[in-house]
């Protein structure tokens, strides 16, 4: 019998999987009381603002992926805020920016993810917002325990804290020992004025939830944020700034449900959101690998490993070439997806030999790219963490921003959610709201050329990129993870052992080994590349990674648990079995199945 970390669980019930296990237990409390996968996901989503304030927050981006099992069809909620009238390439050139700093108020997009989440519960829920807010205003209320990865990177960012963002101080600080009790006062009551607007406005379930999101985008929060950003901060630049977000940006988003990307790949259908994330790199990456035969290389070998990466290295620099929100860019998503491109930029792939090149097969890399810099390493010198965004800080020491959530219920609909942004450790909170604002439009490029250049009412072309498949035997999976430029990386290889290689047990597909390419530029400032890297658990069989470092790879050998939270559930269509699994890595994400 194979040794797995733990279980998968499995039910007919319906499971959920969360970042963190007491959002995992909100989300099975909702399915248990009967609640739909919908209603499961934002309550789990919300209570992770509060658990991982330093992965996510009401502030930040939530991309969603739905699977409607009455229509058996798949839907996205972009969950992306734009950029604000304000943030042109002028105004940052003006600055004297020639990047678009990773902290303070200058990267704020509009806030998405309340927007996100209320239209996922209105159009597919069945609760009411106060209802599967409330788990989450009982946390920011009483409090959670703390724990190790929370407390290290307040840890970090303590002395900024302490000497330039006191209210973000008066909230984590002083820093609390493994197991002591946070609570987040302010964000509590935010939660609260959501609940109250619902309840004033009467009417149907649906008008009380588009009441309460309006009360925080045209009403006293919006005007909250515009008012604290006024007052400039230091950044990344060194010099002080004002924020450009303002009340009324925030008055005139909208979210938008739109159709995903798919693909087919040997019997299964994919689908991912559109090219203003990364999630069709994910598509081109497998639509390179079908030219290979992975099941005759073999699970987690040399041979397949390199393909994986060399596979990688091509769909990325189309990334970076051509990606960008498509309702501002002509992104050519049908041919980056086709068959005909896929054959022709496969036969770029050496089997022998890794490249250190940048090939974009369409469009063009941004002025000036690629950036070469050492990077997150031995002998590397990481931005500050007075400085950098979790991203940046976590990856100093093995972890990644962002956290994950899927939800499936008894009559066979599933949510993947990719929550992110709004960082306690780049902005300082908003002592009215108890969040601070994102820094995602750091994501932006400040070349007028490129398809995701800079534009006021433009989504920055995040890295968020959740996951959702019809397998070749009918069942409906969901799955993502954590990772930043790593999510499709790290996702990749769990699928192909799904479909490839014919691993049944997700929880094994989970633990296996993982690794990543670091060759292409990083989406986060300062946008470095790092030519021919690869970042490897140190669990791979003996002699695979030697074998990469003979052809060409430079290979950077990691702990044997560092990469990334890939959390998922299947549904069986004909018996309705529902199977879940959580990975390890944290040591702190859960799944959990209903009976």
């Amino acid at each position: 019998m194979s040794f797995t970390t733990r279980p998968s669980v499995a039910g007919f019930g319906g499971a959920v999987c969360a970042g963190h296990y007491l959002a995992a237990q909100i989300g099975g409390a909702e399915l248990a009381s009967g609640g739909n996968a919908a209603d499961a996901a934002c309550a789990m989503g919300f209570a992770l603002q509060v658990l991982e304030p330093h992965q996510n927050g009401p502030a930040g981006e939530v991309p969603i992926l739905i699977w409607d099992a009455t229509t058996e069809r798949c839907l996205a909620i972009s969950g992306q805020g734009s950029a604000p009238a304000a943030a042109t390439i002028d105004a940052m050139r003006g600055l004297g920016l020639d990047r678009i700093p990773p902290d303070g108020f200058l990267a704020a997009s509009v806030p998405a993810s309340l927007d996100a989440w209320c239209t996922l519960l209105e159009r597919y829920g069945t609760r009411r917002l106060a209802d599967v807010i409330a788990p989450a205003r009982g946390l920011a209320e009483s409090g959670f325990p703390m724990y190790p990865f929370l407390r290290l990177i307040l840890s970090l960012v303590k002395a900024r804290f302490e000497s330039e963002w006191p209210s973000s101080a008066a909230i984590y600080l002083p820093l609390r020992e493994d197991g002591a009790r946070q609570t987040n006062p302010a964000l509590a009551r935010c939660f609260a004025s959501l609940a109250a607007a619902e309840a004033a406005a009467g009417g149907t379930r649906e008008a009380g939830i588009r009441a309460a999101r309006d009360s925080f985008y045209k009403g006293a929060s919006a005007e909250a944020i515009e008012r604290f950003l006024k007052t400039p901060i230091r950044d990344a630049s060194g010099r002080p700034h004002a924020g450009l977000l303002t009340a009324h940006d925030l008055a005139g988003y909208a979210g938008r449900i739109e159709e995903p990307c798919g693909l087919d790949y040997r019997g299964a259908r994919v689908w991912k959101p559109g090219p203003w994330s990364q999630g069709p790199v994910f598509l081109q990456q497998l639509a390179l690998l079908e030219g290979f035969d992975l099941r005759a290389a073999g699970r987690r070998s040399a041979d397949a490993l390199h393909l994986q990466i060399e596979a990688a290295k091509l769909a990325f620099a189309d990334r970076d070439a051509c990606y960008g929100d498509p309702l501002f860019a002509d992104v050519p998503l049908a041919t980056l997806l086709s068959r005909d491109y896929a054959a022709e930029r496969r036969a770029l792939i050496d089997g022998d030999k890794a490249s250190l090149d940048w090939r974009p097969g369409l469009g063009r890399l941004p002025a000036g790219w690629p950036l070469l810099g050492a990077g997150p390493g031995p002998g590397a010198m990481p931005l500050p963490a007075a400085v950098a965004e979790p991203h940046a800080v976590a990856a100093a020491h093995g972890r990644r921003d962002t956290t994950q959530l899927v939800a499936a219920d008894r009559a066979g609909n599933v949510v993947v959610a990719t929550p992110s942004g709004g960082w306690i450790p780049t902005s300082p909170v908003i002592p009215e709201l108890g969040f601070p604002v994102g820094t995602r439009l750091q994501m932006a490029v400040l070349d007028p050329d490129h398809p995701n250049a800079l534009a006021p009412g433009k989504r920055p072309r995040t890295t968020l990129s959740p996951s959702l498949a019809r397998l070749p035997d009918g069942r409906v999976l969901g799955f993502g993870t954590p990772g930043g430029d790593q999510q499709d990386q790290w996702t990749l290889p769990f699928f192909l052992d799904v479909v490839d290689h014919g691993v049944a047990d997700l929880q094994a597909a989970i633990d296996a080994p993982t690794l990543h390419s670091e060759h292409m530029p990083s989406s986060f400032f300062p946008h470095h590349a790092r030519p021919g890297v690869v970042h490897a658990e140190d669990r791979f069989e003996p002699g695979v990674l030697d074998a990469l470092e003979q052809r060409g790879h430079r290979v950077t050998r990691v702990g044997p648990w560092e990469h990334g939270r890939v959390l998922a559930i299947a549904r069986q269509p004909g018996t309705g079995l529902v199977s879940a699994a959580a990975s390890p890595r944290f040591q702190l994400a859960y799944a959990i199945a209903l009976p």
